[in-house]
């Protein structure tokens, strides 16, 4: 075989391998679609709590597509600080605001900038150093340090350069959260970058002039050794890069992914913080801007990979890697010791001279052996497995993040005890987002939280109602009906529980029967995100249609099953078994509980377990023992066939109520027992035990 069929027929097993991994176009697409409304979601969260005009932003390699399964990309989050201002200009200044000067001279490092904190009442500059983060230097400048990121990172972050790092914990990705500052201009270090053309004429004119929209960021770190490290600002263009890697064509993202996936393999292990994901991406996009765009396929993609690597190569022996808009940042300027660039460069040249045999000793994601398979001709490649799989990990997680922020949303209100200023902060809440669901992409998101909010309102105002002993007026069922499709299950359960509270039981039974009709169990997940547990493996079904479906809207509607949450204010539509969660926590529980137990002042429960008390409720009032029975039989099974449930000990709780209406007093104690041993502290079960004793030894006291 020639080299050149050689190369062609190594190159289109890879790619076909690649593309049953999920690193496809179809995937690359989805991941970034849901990535970008899990941005959205995020700011908008943050944006109601906080009451400020700030804004998150996905970066890195799950937003860009660029990752796979094995390689467990952490999820890169930027979030603006909204009371900061840079400015390039004094022009710029604006009254009221923190105004900072961005200074780039012969003493600040290529890439970097001292910030000069400016007065908030005049385009003049702050005289006194007062705050502990400002320091004064020799020529009467007072600048902002960066140390000042390190403010409210919390006991779980570490501090990873400017990023606040959050571990992987069971079930969720690890998380980098970099705090940074705005700047509305293109840097002047960056300006260079907009007139220059590489050969491969990429970036486009259109495209750098886009990115020159973008502005830039600061961000709290200095450079590595510098004598001014603890005043510089690294400046971010991050905006414009995730911009350029939306640009790419699938081989090369696949060139990235094979870099990464290297990188893991054969320097990661050996070499730790040496060379890094950022400096690879960097490489591959000046690989990309000095050579023709056809030149990337999938016939030439182990050409393209190896080209790449040599650039590398050549950047670790010179040390000099340079930023792909600002070239004046060195990359690598003083990041390896000898030892460390020697093992790089002999890794480096075994796997570039390996002709693409290096590539069967990668694990990650079982590369090597898929390679191997499919010159054995041992099985077929059938990319929707893999894509099933990565496609329901994505509509899960934007479940869990709606969720996540509905939760910090309503225990933000909850902690408001004045009922009247409740309602204004939920009303407030509805109507800031009614406004910006017509801000394009971010309709979606706006929808989904404010069809979560209208029905915490319009159950609030029920409550109202119900205990001044009025009818529930219309405007709270037409509030309800805004959130009954907020997913299979949860919206619909409230408003079941709103009229079993005022006793319309034939409503309530028709809306039963509608929710049990659209819950398929063997394709509805389980969303619960109160509490950090395993999750096991999605449903195969759930997956597949996850795979199938493009409109992600409809998927979260259509295939998951939210917690049902009670605020206290909506106590008179929650039935009475389950309000004793809303009180879950004596004095003595209290300091038990963690930063991630902000629930537990509301009642919650899993939409499946839920969805049989009612009917067993509903039932009972109807006299239909047989239903009845299948109802309280459903709910203890659903323990065993549903492995996904967070709140498990509140399930267990409402069965053990059902047995004591059942009269099964021996029942009902072993499954509040069941439900201590799976939470032992702010469980209600202790409450239930202590009150079912009381009424067994009630009539032997007597």
């Amino acid at each position: 075989m020639s080299e050149i069929d050689y190369t062609r027929n190594v190159s289109l097993r890879l790619s076909k391998v690649l593309d049953e991994i999920g690193v496809n176009e179809r995937m690359v697409i989805k991941r970034r679609r849901l990535q970008l409304i899990n941005e959205t979601i995020w700011t908008i969260g943050q944006q109601l709590v906080l009451n400020e005009d700030m804004n998150i932003y996905s970066l890195g390699s799950r937003v860009e597509g660029t990752t796979t399964l094995g390689l467990h990309s952490d999820g890169d989050l930027l979030y603006t600080l909204p009371k900061s201002k840079v400015i390039q200009d004094w022009s710029e200044w604006e009254p009221g605001v923190e105004n900072l000067l961005m200074i780039q001279d012969e003493t600040v490092s290529p890439g970097y900038c001292l910030l000069q904190i400016l007065r908030e009442d005049a385009p003049l500059p702050e005289e006194n150093a007062y705050h502990q983060n400002w320091y004064r230097d020799r020529i009467g400048r007072v600048l902002l340090k960066n140390s000042i990121v390190n403010i409210g990172g919390g006991d779980e972050r570490v501090r990873h350069g400017p990023a606040q790092s959050m571990d992987e914990r069971p079930g969720f990705f690890g998380r980098d959260i970099v705090l940074a500052m705005t700047c509305q201009q293109w840097p002047l270090q960056a300006r260079q970058w907009i007139n220059q053309q590489g050969e491969g004429q990429w970036p486009t004119n259109d495209m750098k002039q886009y990115c020159k929209g973008t502005g830039c960021f600061v961000v709290g770190v200095g450079s590595k050794g510098s004598v001014n490290e603890e005043l510089e600002w690294r400046i971010s263009t991050s905006i414009a890069e995730r911009f350029l890697m939306f640009s790419l064509n699938i081989t090369q993202i696949r060139c990235f992914v094979l870099m990464k996936m290297i990188l893991k393999t054969f320097i990661t292990t050996q070499c730790p913080d040496s060379i890094s994901s950022y400096m690879c991406k960097t490489v591959m996009l000046h690989c990309i801007s000095s050579t023709d765009n056809n030149a990337w396929n999938e016939n030439t993609l182990l050409i393209c990979l190896n080209y790449c690597l040599t650039v590398l190569y050549n950047c670790v022996i010179n040390d000099y890697c340079p930023h792909f808009i600002i070239p004046e940042n060195n990359l690598m300027l003083r990041r390896f010791t000898p030892v460390t660039k020697q093992i790089i460069l002999d890794r480096l040249c075994y796997i570039i001279s390996s002709n693409g045999s290096a590539l069967l000793e990668i694990e990650c994601d079982q590369l090597g052996s898929r390679i191997e398979n499919t010159f054995l001709r041992l099985k077929e490649i059938v990319p929707e497995q893999m894509s099933c799989l990565i496609s329901g990990e994505l509509v899960k997680n934007a479940a869990y993040i709606v969720n996540d922020n509905i939760t910090v949303l309503l225990i933000e209100t909850n902690k408001i005890n004045h009922i009247r200023i409740l309602l204004q902060i939920l009303y407030i809440y509805l109507m800031k987002l009614t406004h910006d669901m017509n801000q394009g992409h971010n309709k979606l998101a706006c929808s989904k939280i404010a069809k979560f909010l209208s029905m915490h309102l319009g159950s609030a105002l029920a409550s109202i109602n119900l205990q001044s002993e009025r009818g529930v007026c219309r405007k709270s069922i037409v509030l309800m009906t805004l959130g009954l499709n907020i997913d299979v299950a949860s919206g619909k359960l409230k408003l079941a529980s709103m009229f079993l509270c005022t006793g319309d039981i034939e409503r309530t039974e028709f809306i039963l029967k509608n929710i049990e009709e659209g819950y398929d169990l063997n394709i509805v997940e389980q969303v619960c995100k109160c509490y950090d547990f395993r999750k096991t493996k999605h449903k195969k079904a759930f997956d597949k249609l996850c795979y199938e479906t493009d409109n992600e809207y409809t998927l979260l509607q259509s295939t998951t099953a939210s917690c049902v949450r009670f605020l206290r204010c909506e106590i008179n539509c929650c039935p009475c078994e389950l309000q004793h969660e809303m009180f879950r926590s004596s004095q003595q529980d209290l300091p038990y509980r963690g930063k991630k137990d902000i629930w537990m002042d509301l009642a919650v429960v899993d939409s499946l377990p839920y969805l049989y008390f009612l009917q067993y409720k509903t039932y009972s009032h109807l006299r239909r023992h047989r239903d009845k029975q299948a109802a309280i039989s459903n709910l203890a099974k659903c323990f065993v066939e549903e492995p996904n449930f967070g709140h498990r000990e509140t399930a267990l709780n409402l069965l053990g109520q059902c047995m004591e209406q059942e009269n099964r007093m021996d029942a009902a104690l072993t499954c509040y027992l069941l439900s201590l041993k799976i939470r032992g502290r702010n469980n209600a079960a202790k409450l239930h035990i202590c009150r079912l004793i009381c009424s067994m030894l009630g009539p032997v006291l007597q």
